[in-house]
């Protein structure tokens, strides 16, 4: 008759050979699917951004607020510095997402890629066209540097429009690239460029610190769709829920941003390091001015850019695809956002 310790060690082996085996089932019953995806960890998401700038806040604000945690998603937003590049980053797959205008979906598209944007942060232009000192008017301004961000963005395409308010044409001058809003201030403030567009909070600090204002495209309200928010159109199909959950929780952060003046501003402040009240105040009512609540694309601003590129298909389905935001609003997202944040 067995021992007692030859029993309980014959059950110990038991219960490790069937603890094995339906780990091996387990692991065999998925087959292809990385171990990671069968945690319940957050799954990351590269959302890239032109520049920090208050078309962002809705992002900020849905990552602040736990939002996109609620959705299991990390959501880590990296600076591009520059809208073209960033949408060829997107494009070559180093990133989830872009923030960026539908300019440079444009030309990325145009050069064979294939983006659309799913939503946007801005449907109007909100740039100034500042200069540098002695630049008061167009004769001064003829011949010079034009800074940009990046070549194909809206901060280069929106500068043909402030150029021809001041009566001259893109072979007038010389547009470059030179990076960020803040390396741009600083290269008009020298005189190292003759004239650059900026938007908030950048456009702000040049007015306190006494630059001089060429052309305001910002009263005008120019449709435009401004700050896209840009995926590859393959993914629309092929991560459809992980994108919809991207959207659920960037709308909400929205509206958060628009009905809680005190904790957006709390979030404006530290993402943009703002700390001056005046181009605090300014930089949120800017944003209030701005964004759609439920980052729905103007299709009439879709056209206007696309009137800047007239080589390229005047299709707006080519570059924006609205399916998304279509099915979380059959849904009834929208209407219950409403109701809740009033």
């Amino acid at each position: 008759m067995p021992s007692k310790r030859s029993f309980i060690a014959k059950r110990s082996f038991i219960a490790r050979r069937s603890f094995i085996t339906m780990s091996l089932a387990a692991l065999f019953a998925n087959p292809g699917k990385p171990m990671a995806q069968q945690t319940s960890a957050p799954l990351l998401i590269k959302a890239g951004i032109s520049d920090p700038v208050n078309t962002v806040l809705a992002w900020y604000m849905a990552r602040d607020a736990g939002l996109y945690a609620a959705q299991g998603l990390n959501v880590d937003i990296i600076n591009m510095n520059g809208g073209s590049r960033g949408a060829e980053e997107l494009q070559a797959g180093r990133i989830d997402i872009m923030h960026v205008g539908l300019s440079s979906v444009i030309r990325v598209n145009h050069a064979g890629g294939d983006l659309r944007a799913i939503g946007s942060l801005s449907n109007v232009i909100r740039f100034t066209l500042f200069s540098a000192p002695g630049v008061t008017g167009a004769a001064a301004l003829k011949g010079g540097i034009v800074g940009v961000s990046t070549f194909g963005s809206e901060s280069d395409s929106t500068v043909t429009l402030a150029l021809q308010k001041l009566g001259l044409a893109r072979g007038d001058v010389t547009v470059k690239e030179y990076g960020g809003g803040s390396r741009r201030l600083q290269a008009v403030k020298s005189g190292e460029i003759k004239a650059t567009a900026l938007n908030e909070p950048t456009a702000s600090l040049a007015r306190a610190e006494g630059v001089n204002v060429l052309v305001d495209l910002v009263p005008d309200q120019i449709a435009w769709l401004f700050s896209g928010m840009v995926v590859r159109r393959a993914d629309i199909a092929a991560r459809r829920d992980v994108l919809l959950r991207f959207l659920k929780a960037s709308i909400e952060g929205n509206y958060v941003a628009l009905t809680d003046e005190k904790r957006a501003k709390d979030v404006l402040a530290k993402e943009l390091k703002i700390v001056d009240p005046k181009i605090l105040d300014i930089t949120y009512e800017d944003f209030k001015k701005q964004s759609p609540a439920n980052l729905v694309p103007s299709l009439e601003g879709a056209q206007n850019v696309l009137k800047q590129f007239p080589n390229v298909s005047q299709s707006v389905d080519d570059f924006v695809d609205m399916s998304l935001l279509d099915s979380l609003k059959g849904d009834g997202l929208f209407v219950a956002l409403q109701q809740k944040y009033k």
